[in-house]
């Protein structure tokens, strides 16, 4: 008789259970039918259960990077205390409420039941494990430190979250401030000109050129406003659409941001930290450096390391030391390239690697930090200078007339 194609056959149900102890449960799990899903349910000791399919109009919720952290540390903790893995996975999935994860996690419960090694599991979901964390898993697999490399998983993951946080703090308020100029600059030249300008053909005297100017933009404004902001929404759209298609786009605005006065520093400190913090994970898992370097390459998030690390992988594999050959790309600072330096002469390459890391990561901080007190008073005179200047614009007509009242 002919095996189901699991693949091509499987689909996505919805089901509620009770457990060994009388607990409500539900999910959502990946089955060739309702029959085998529910055979599969009692198997894992659940009674009472319920299976349908999920409605057509409903979005899946997206699994999140700090799921798959938390995930990843709460993998590690239980099979460092002994629990099977899969019943941890089990319990995992259990304590979840979101049900793309849960089903994530169903899906590779059933293959591991299957026979595939943990390696071959998540490697069928490139969307939520990368090649790095695949090798990894496939590198403590062999050399049965399952759980020491999923602690160093755990490590990675939570301190990459962390560093990525740091940038976004770095890039939200200046956005925030450039959002809230834009607002009320468009609500002034909407409503508030506009009210003046009605005001002041009352008068019957010469405006100042000032309040002229800014008459003329809220014209502009009040009578083109939909194709200003059209276009600069199809603009931002083709924008996306383009960097997302091609690649030679991403690269040159990978370079371009590097090259950011103040944010660039940021950026380039972030993308060290997180080059060496993978390194380091990849190297004290024992992955040969080669090997380790391909992965590196992948999860840079910068073209020009990226470009690097690809350099220093040849001449790696060329027989050149590893030192060496980051130096000749001429884009890591000498303090990471002499930590690498000793690390090669004492043996001790990870443990370098890692205090490189956390040095510039407490770098990132830092700067960022500096980044935030010294933007708020810069910010604030942008705001003070363009609002500012569009309010006394519209008064100087009143003052005119004051002063010639006295």
């Amino acid at each position: 008789m002919a095996r189901p194609n699991p693949v091509a056959e499987q689909q996505n149900f919805l089901w509620e259970a009770r457990d060994k102890s009388g607990k409500p449960v539900r999910g959502e799990q990946r089955a060739p039918g309702q029959a085998v899903l529910a055979s599969q349910l009692r198997r894992q000791g659940y009674a009472q259960i319920k299976i349908k399919k999920p409605s057509v109009f409903r979005s899946p919720k997206a699994i999140t990077e700090k799921e798959l952290a938390i995930f990843t540390r709460q993998l590690a903790t239980m099979m460092k205390s002994g629990v099977p893995l899969l019943t941890s996975f089990d319990i995992i999935a259990k304590g979840h409420s979101n049900p793309s994860m849960n089903r994530l996690l169903n899906d590779i419960q059933a293959d591991l039941q299957t026979g595939s090694s943990m390696s071959q599991a998540f490697a069928k979901h490139p969307r939520r494990f990368d090649t790095l964390y695949c090798s990894l898993l496939s590198a403590g697999e062999e050399a049965g430190i399952l759980e020491g490399i999923l602690e160093r998983l755990a490590t990675y993951k939570e301190k990459a979250l962390i560093l990525k946080s740091r940038i976004k703090k770095a890039m939200l308020y200046p956005a925030i401030i450039l959002a809230v100029a834009v607002i009320v600059t468009t609500a002034i030249m909407l409503f508030v000109v506009p009210a003046f300008k009605d005001l002041f053909s009352s008068f019957g005297a010469d405006l100042p050129a000032p309040t002229l100017v800014v008459m003329r933009m809220s014209d502009f404004f009040v009578s083109y406003w939909w194709l200003m902001f059209g276009v600069a929404g199809g603009a931002g759209f083709m924008f996306v659409r383009a960097r997302r298609r091609s690649k030679n786009l991403r690269d040159r605005l990978d370079v371009g941001m590097l090259k950011l006065p103040i944010f660039g520093q940021v950026l380039t400190k972030a993308s060290v930290a997180r080059w060496t913090r993978t390194l380091s994970t990849m190297v004290a898992a024992g992955v040969p450096l080669v090997e380790a370097l391909e992965s590196v390459s992948a999860a840079t998030g910068n073209f020009v390391f990226e470009r690097a690390t690809r350099a220093i992988q040849t001449s790696v594999a060329g027989g050149g030391s590893l030192t060496a050959s980051m130096e000749s790309t001429g884009v890591f600072p000498v303090m990471v390239t002499q930590m690498v330096l000793i690390g090669e002469e004492s043996g001790q390459l990870d443990s370098m690697l890692s205090k490189s890391a956390d040095f510039y990561e407490a770098e990132v901080d830092d700067a960022v930090d500096s980044l935030s007190t010294l933007m708020e008073p810069l910010i604030m005179c942008v705001l003070g200078v363009l609002i500012g200047g569009l309010v006394i614009a519209m008064y100087l007509p009143i003052f005119k007339m004051g002063a010639v009242i006295k």
